[in-house]
């Protein structure tokens, strides 16, 4: 608890100090293929290899995420500076846990991490797609009931940069697909 603590707080530290490079801000998500990323605050799905993939691209980044997300993790995620996004004044959240109240002020606040990512929810994903450089998408092969939905991804503007098919196996139910856009 306490090594989580000292490093969240270097992690705080190294991410947020300036620097004269470009942060290329990256939105990262998972999609059914009706679209859907939740239901009643949580993931329809878990795809193992999704998980790790996450873990592996956001660590050591700041993650910008909605009140509702952020409310979706039973604690905050090791080696990741988090900024939260709510408008409720005096919003309570754990040491080491940034709170701002606009998707622009959250943008600003991660400027000295040169990737931070863009983390959900629904609401701050519509948000995020006119600022953000890239996305990093899984499409879940399968259709689900959920009620947050993602917006489609408009090939005007986006242009599919690399794509990984994953098949169904015993440790994933589903077929999916890791799939980066880059903006054109």
């Amino acid at each position: 608890m306490l090594y989580n603590l000292i490093f969240t707080f270097y992690l705080n530290l190294t991410l947020l100090k300036p620097t004269s490079q470009k942060n290329n801000l990256t939105l990262i998500v998972a999609v059914s293929e009706n679209n859907v990323i939740g239901k009643d605050n949580d993931l329809v799905w878990r795809l193992k290899n999704d998980l790790k993939r996450f873990k592996k691209l956001t660590s050591g980044h700041c993650i910008i995420m909605g009140r509702k997300t952020f409310e979706s993790f039973p604690n905050p995620l090791p080696n990741r500076t988090h900024i939260v996004i709510t408008r409720q004044p005096n919003y309570k959240v754990p040491e080491g846990v940034i709170v701002v109240n606009s998707l622009e002020d959250a943008i600003e606040t991660s400027k000295k991490d040169l990737n931070p990512f863009i983390i959900g929810g629904g609401e701050i994903y519509k948000q995020a797609l006119n600022f953000v450089d890239l996305i990093e998408l899984t499409k879940v092969h399968h259709s689900f009931d959920g009620d947050v939905f993602f917006p489609e991804i408009d090939d005007k503007y986006w242009e599919e940069s690399k794509t990984v098919y994953n098949d169904k196996d015993e440790i994933h139910q589903y077929p999916f697909s890791f799939i980066t856009y880059k903006k054109r």
